[in-house]
């Protein structure tokens, strides 16, 4: 018994008995051609009720013909075609990705498979088939945008093997292999259909595959996948200007010399802008009312001495080892005096 798509293009359209006639019986008619077709309809109201109860009821008869009263969404071709119909809706390649591939598992061998030597079922056929690897195109270049080429290859290898003319197909290859790393395989391929195109029809690969081929010749940067950025976040605002922070560390400079800055490696600390704004450039003070005198040069940094021979003895420093103070300064007296053994007033005594 053909099924719907055969007749009709929707289940609830009738179809006409000497339609279901023609399908049936193309070559040879039976003697009481309208008889035999009332049993078939039996029949199949028999097996549909026993796959499930009730079911014997989906099939209607009326002066107009016959039909199959079903729900679009109920046939695997409707929700076939609703799905792929969603997938190209969307701009996004993991959701593309996935509605292609909840289209595809629907699949479960040709079409129409037992019917494929019967000429009603050509035509039906070929379109599913054809929106069938159409869809496998869209889910490979779907998988290609998210950078998935390496898996894809021996897919796509198996694909061009059964379709070997289908220039889009080559194309996803094309670039697959060419992102894999594998660019004279994709030349190759490229090769192998130019020569079978030439060979069979007289014609070139289309324009946009051959624009691809070139741009494969001379390593176009553009066919390489987007560089991985590493696992950073993308910044939500800019790191730079923030006013709030920018006046707590205002407060905390106009009660103290330090304030530390923390925070994950890499992050925002390196896009703080100093002197914060309102600040004149050239000024060195810590609280409002900067002070503009230029800032002193930073001091030299004490050499550590060399570590001694022995430790010494006593309990040791938890810091660095410091500079030994320098000597205190010496007296200073305040007349002139005639002790020639002071340093400081050597020179008025002498005098």
């Amino acid at each position: 018994m053909p099924c719907w798509p055969c007749c009709s293009p929707s289940p609830a359209a009738r179809c006409r008995p000497h339609r279901l006639v023609d399908h049936l019986w193309p070559d040879r008619l039976p003697a009481h051609p309208l008889n035999a077709l009332q049993g078939k309809l039996s029949h199949l109201r028999r097996v549909l009720d026993a796959t499930e109860p009730g079911a014997r009821a989906l099939v209607h008869s009326g002066p107009a013909g016959y039909r199959i009263d079903v729900e679009g969404k109920a046939l695997d071709a409707a929700r076939f075609t609703a799905l792929t119909a969603e997938a190209r809706a969307t701009d996004r390649p993991a959701e593309r990705a996935r509605l292609l591939t909840e289209a595809l598992e629907l699949w479960r061998g040709p079409a129409f498979a037992d019917f494929a030597d019967r000429p009603f079922a050509l035509a039906a056929a070929a379109g599913l088939d054809e929106a069938r690897l159409t869809a496998e195109e869209e889910l490979a270049e779907a998988r290609i945008d998210l950078g998935q080429h390496r898996e894809l290859l021996p897919r796509l290898a198996d694909l061009t093997t059964r379709h070997p003319l289908r220039q889009r197909l080559c194309a996803v290859r094309l670039r697959a292999l060419y992102r894999s790393g594998r660019q004279d395989e994709a030349l190759e391929a490229y090769a192998e259909l130019r020569r079978a195109l030439a060979d069979q029809f007289g014609l070139d690969p289309e324009p946009s595959l051959a624009a691809l081929h070139r741009q494969i010749l001379r390593r176009d940067p553009t066919l390489l996948p987007p560089a991985d950025t590493g696992n950073l976040p993308a910044p939500v605002s800019e790191l730079v200007g923030r006013d709030g922070p920018l006046a707590q560390v205002r407060e905390l400079l106009a009660a103290g010399r330090l304030v530390t800055l923390t925070g994950p490696a890499a992050s925002a600390r390196p896009g703080w802008r100093w002197p914060p704004p309102g600040r004149p450039p050239g000024a060195t003070g810590t609280a409002p009312g900067w002070s503009s005198s230029p800032p002193s040069p930073p001091a030299a940094t004490a050499r550590r001495s060399p570590r001694p021979s022995s430790p010494p003895s006593g309990p040791r420093p938890n810091g660095p080892t410091a500079a030994a103070p320098p000597p205190p300064p010496p007296p200073t007296c305040t007349t002139p005096c005639a002790d020639a053994t002071c340093c400081s007033c050597s020179t008025t005594a002498n005098t």
